[in-house]
């Protein structure tokens, strides 16, 4: 790519508010624009850092999760500022984007969230689709935030016969297209929700061509029903233990039964259901031996075949795969959302969510250009890619940003991972508990000292 960075400097100069050529291209401001005039938090009088500007900060802030709010910042700034003679100049302190964050809320990004994020693939994307219905799942998780007692009051600690949770935990729910791994919906709250009612709001992210994963503890008769009132279908796991009656017996080894429907909902029609029971002989797999149950609204056993149904199942691990890349590669392990307020926290995780839908979003433009499977395609150095990339799109003219990108999707398929392993992991943990004392609500803010180090020390004889 002939270009030359020292005729962008000049023109970077000219600018009065740093340009975010790349994530505009993603997300167009008018769409950011608009939002902003219709929740309400459009700019009353020019600031140093614009509303629009902050959501940016929110976003990238979500790539990088070991930068403090400043950084990240700059990092967006670095780009236009290459060749000033103080580059410095007109970045906000620490202290003025926490407060505009504040300013700016929650519901810019929860509709900004809902406007972009939706599923994008194609009837060739591969392993997205299934007889012509795409693949989606619903899960849920929980996530750990800041240790302050506003965060505490509105998301509560977990609690069970070891203890309080070490942070306030967030709960979670997620629809996900399986194929791409883009998570298109969403539902958040406090901890003490329970999932179930929770996955049951996203069935309004259902439409007719969808197949739609459940696992057993959300295969409930009213999540089904719901799935199937909007036109999907159901593929689920459902309790070894659970008995169900045989209304009649299939050629492939399945056979039909019935959900009926709980007490509160007695007047509903029961639901007819498909039920395949199977087990696994090989001995160097988990679970070998062991009766397993899947139940779906897939009722034709010639034109879904049980055991062609038992192995599509597995497919539903692509959803726990999409919340580990969450969770591992992008937000870090351990590392609990940074906001200190509940505002922050649920104006970060719509961020956190927008963030991973576009690093997926590029790695799906990129497998459809190299003709790959999304899987080839390493997360975590798209992550690393993409935010290098940054300032490279405010050095370069514009009119060449369809080269750059081609860029910067050679080097994503450069990382290309091997064609997964047929493999099977017990879930099992690693870490044990700590020796140490367990951290108390008394340890948060203890006394700082009166005298100093050296006025404490007393010499013993």
């Amino acid at each position: 790519m002939n270009i030359k960075i020292s005729q962008s400097i000049q023109k970077s100069q000219q600018f009065k508010v740093p340009d975010i050529s790349m994530l505009r291209q993603l997300i167009p401001s008018e769409l950011v624009g608009q939002i902003l005039e219709e929740t309400g938090k459009g700019e009353q009088r020019r600031r140093k850092l614009p509303s629009e500007w902050v959501i940016w900060v929110c976003i990238v802030m979500a790539w990088l999760p070991r930068h403090c709010i400043q950084a990240v910042l700059g990092k967006l700034w670095r780009g236009i500022s290459l060749g000033w003679s103080c580059p410095t100049l007109g970045m906000a302190s620490a202290s003025a984007i926490s407060q505009a964050r504040y300013r700016l809320g929650v519901k810019p990004l929860e509709q900004l969230f809902k406007q972009v994020c939706r599923p994008m693939a194609r009837s060739e994307t591969k392993g997205a689709f299934y007889n012509g219905m795409r693949l989606v799942a619903v899960d849920g998780t929980r996530e750990a935030v800041a240790d302050t007692p506003a965060n505490a009051r509105y998301f509560g600690y977990n609690k069970n016969q070891r203890g309080a949770s070490a942070y306030p935990l967030l709960r979670a729910v997620y629809v996900c297209e399986l194929g791409t791994h883009l998570i298109f919906d969403a539902v958040v709250g406090s901890c003490y929700k329970g999932e179930h009612p929770m996955a049951c709001r996203l069935q309004r992210s259902v439409r007719e061509d969808m197949l739609v994963f459940l696992d057993a503890g959300l295969a409930s008769f009213e999540m089904i029903a719901g799935v199937m009132a909007r036109g999907g279908q159901v593929l689920a796991r459902s309790h070894a233990s659970r008995h169900w009656q045989v209304l009649e017996q299939l050629a492939d080894g399945s056979f039909l039964s019935e959900i009926t429907p709980p007490a509160h909902l007695a007047d509903r029609t029961p639901i007819r259901v498909r039920v395949m029971r199977y087990t696994l002989d090989d001995e160097t797999r988990p679970h070998h031996a062991e009766v397993q149950t899947l139940v779906t609204t897939l009722l034709n056993p010639v034109v879904y075949p049980a055991c062609e149904l038992v192995c599509l199942y597995h497919e539903r691990w692509e959803i726990e795969l999409a919340i580990d890349e969450m969770d591992t590669h992008q937000r870090l392990a351990n590392r609990p959302f940074r906001s200190l307020k509940p505002i922050g926290v649920l104006q970060e995780f719509y961020a956190f969510l927008i963030a991973y839908f576009l690093i997926r979003l590029i790695m799906l433009r990129t497998a459809d250009y190299a003709n790959l499977d999304s899987d080839r395609l390493s997360f975590t150095n798209t992550i690393h890619i993409l935010s290098d990339a940054l300032p490279l799109f405010q050095l370069i003219e514009p009119k060449h940003h369809d080269r750059l990108w081609h860029w910067v999707m050679d080097w994503i398929v450069f990382f290309q991972l091997s064609e997964r392993r047929d493999r099977s992991n017990p879930r099992v943990v690693k870490r044990q508990q700590s020796r140490f004392n367990r951290k108390q609500p008394e340890h948060l803010n203890p006394t700082l000292p009166t005298k100093s180090f050296r006025e404490a020390i007393v010499m013993l004889t």
